[in-house]
């Protein structure tokens, strides 16, 4: 059970209606981690605003869900592993190259730096190490690529911390998170 309130249809305002509406014509369903953030419309609007921005850019959607793996596992958000499974299925990602993504890798080697840096990202407050700069640079990642990363960074630790706090309902196929190693 959800310890942050999931605002519903039945109980939304006509600003959240509004905001439903929008999510629902995009992807089919109102996903309960954006009804927890429905109890601010403002907060709301702001993640979408980020999220819609974010998917505009040059970085493609299959190392976005990498990305969004290896953080939601890292952070042990079960919310976040359980949807961005399902939406990396959509996106193409086969079973296998999702754990190596929740493992911190990819099977794809420019792929596998990404999803490196951005967990290295996440473990460090953004304090990486030229080291690891270049490394990212030589993968073939332009600097628009990689501030796109670092804007992924931040969306995907906001939704891992909303999911771990509010403790949401998992409403996509639930998927275990890895045990420590």
């Amino acid at each position: 059970m959800s310890r942050i309130n999931l605002v519903t249809a039945e109980q939304a305002n006509e600003q959240q209606l509004a905001l439903f509406a929008a999510i629902e014509k995009q992807l089919g369903v109102v996903p309960n981690f954006l009804k927890v953030f429905a109890n601010s419309p403002a907060a709301l609007t702001a993640f979408l605003g980020l999220h819609g921005i974010a998917n505009d850019g040059e970085l493609d959607g299959k190392t976005k869900e990498r990305i969004a793996l290896g953080l939601a596992e890292q952070n042990a958000c079960q919310y976040c592993v359980s949807a961005h499974t399902a939406i990396g299925k959509n996106a193409g990602l086969s079973g296998d190259e999702m754990l190596a993504n929740r493992a911190g890798g990819s099977q794809d080697a420019k792929a596998a730096v990404a999803v490196k840096f951005s967990r290295s990202l996440a473990e460090h407050n953004g304090d990486v190490t030229t080291a690891e700069l270049l490394e990212i640079r030589n993968a073939g990642y332009s600097d628009a690529e990689i501030v796109e990363i670092i804007t992924h960074v931040g969306m995907n630790f906001l939704t891992n911390i909303l999911g771990k706090a509010s403790r949401v309902e998992i409403d996509f196929p639930k998927i275990d998170l890895q045990k420590a190693s």
